[in-house]
């Protein structure tokens, strides 16, 4: 079973640069005994981010993984996943599937993470969060809606399966291919989970061009 992740841990940094040559299995990250299906189209790299909207180290995780996110080549998909570990929290990965249905979630979700965190919003009421989508060009009634459709809720059971298959017991992480995974604990801090993972990128991509 993988470690809580809930606490980033420091003064354990790698260097900022790490090629697929040097990492260490159970050292820098963590091998799934059974991959996980991916959700991207074939010949492409998933990296899954698994977050949760009020988890603050996920929230610190933004500024890294963005900048990270922005130099990935073609063949790597990004595919956010809340966890899904009862209470506010799949209260909340509700919300994500319920922005994502609306096709609103790509611009509320820096700001969904800013509400809870600057803002000190709890963003666990249903009408606290249609209101909240009003503002993205839907109205709240939509929003209700989408909050209690079927593949919504259909979205959090799939969601919270992925963990399990996955073993996660926390987060933040991201996890390679549906086989590796990155943790803070694993990558010795926050600020270097994208620099395990862009190794991990680069090794899958290699042992499929074998």
């Amino acid at each position: 079973m993988l470690k809580t992740l809930m606490v980033a841990l420091a003064g354990l940094g790698l260097s900022a640069a790490v090629s697929a040559q040097e990492l260490v299995e159970d050292q820098h990250y963590e091998a799934l005994d059974e991959p996980v299906e991916t959700q991207v189209d074939e010949g492409q790299i998933e990296v899954l981010e698994v977050f949760w909207f009020g988890c603050p180290h996920c929230y610190r995780l933004q500024s890294h993984v963005n900048e990270w996110y922005e130099t990935l080549d073609d063949d790597v998909t990004v595919v956010k996943m809340p966890a899904t570990m009862g209470g506010d929290w799949n209260t909340h990965a509700n919300a994500f599937y319920a922005a994502q249905a609306l096709g609103i979630e790509d611009d509320l979700h820096a700001d969904f993470f800013d509400a809870i965190h600057q803002d000190e919003r709890s963003m666990t009421d249903s009408d606290d969060i249609a209101a909240f989508f009003a503002n993205y060009g839907v109205s709240e009634e939509e929003a209700q809606e989408a909050l209690s459709a079927f593949n919504v809720r259909s979205n959090v059971n799939q969601a919270n399966g992925r963990m399990r298959d996955m073993r996660l017991m926390g987060v933040p992480a991201l996890v390679i291919d549906g086989r590796y995974v990155v943790t803070p604990s694993s990558a010795g801090s926050l600020e270097n989970m994208p620099n395990i993972a862009d190794a991990l990128v680069d090794q899958v991509r290699e042992a499929r061009d074998e």
